[in-house]
């Protein structure tokens, strides 16, 4: 991709699953990656796959919960790294259930994590990227903010505020050149669904109906998202703002 060479990127969520691949894809574009996470140790293996390949990153622990922490970060990435071209918000959590068997308590902690979390840090981020009239933002939403989902009623809301806000954002931010747009992954093989599931054979049944509710007949890759998140922060992507992009394997279609 077009422009990506040592450009700055963060990813959240970076030590598994979609997180792990964005990162060694832009890593691969020539990005200057900040790895971000809660989990070091996984940090610690994406960083050598990465420094392996010959690419550029570096690991920071992160909660995307603690906001109050966030401007001490970025002052940390930019001293280490340089200015933040691309920010991906990609951390998020979730535990499938029926809504009335949820509570107070775990809407909160989902809504934490991936609704109130990335919108401090693209806040703080912007700023930023504002004062030198360039950069990319880039969330991971999903196809349950797009379509819904059952299990998920508070996370698919907190999804749909991001596609929302993305959009907000893509407007006001359009003519100090920057671009917000949203990817939103269908069902994707990584490691927090097999959480979710387990390895049951009621689990085993799940992901066979998945795939065949998909035309493609496959779950997702991380490597599937890797791919639009790094055009999109590419200056191939440069007039592309506002969009909310459904990587489903056909799952979904709209237009």
């Amino acid at each position: 991709m077009h422009g990506l060479n040592n450009k700055v990127a963060i990813v959240t969520g970076a030590a598994r699953g979609i997180g792990a691949a964005i990162a060694a894809r832009l890593a691969k574009s020539g990005c200057k990656v900040a790895l971000l996470d809660i989990n070091e140790n996984g940090l610690n293996d994406v960083i050598q796959s990465i420094t392996t390949s010959g690419g550029t990153a570096k690991a920071f622990k992160f909660d995307i919960t603690q906001s109050n922490e966030f401007e001490q970060l970025l002052n940390e990435i930019e001293d280490n790294l340089g200015p933040i071209h691309t920010l991906v918000n990609n951390a998020g959590w979730e535990k499938i259930a029926p809504f009335l068997s949820t509570d107070m308590e775990l809407w909160d902690r989902i809504i934490d994590i991936n609704l109130r979390g990335p919108i401090a840090l693209t806040h703080q981020v912007l700023a930023r990227m504002s004062s030198r009239s360039s950069g990319r933002v880039i969330s991971i939403g999903s196809d349950a903010g797009r379509v819904g989902s059952s299990g998920e009623a508070v996370y698919s809301a907190c999804k749909g505020g991001i596609i929302a806000i993305g959009k907000t954002l893509a407007r006001e931010f359009a003519q100090a050149g920057i671009t917000v747009n949203t990817v939103c992954p269908g069902p994707t093989d990584t490691p927090l669904l097999g959480e979710q599931l387990g390895h049951s054979e009621e689990a085993q049944k799940i992901y066979e109906g998945l795939k065949r509710a998909i035309p493609m007949k496959r779950l997702g890759k991380p490597e599937d998202i890797a791919g639009i998140v790094t055009f999109l922060a590419s200056d191939e992507a440069s007039f592309i703002t506002g969009q909310t992009i459904s990587a489903s394997g056909g799952l979904t279609m709209h237009g």
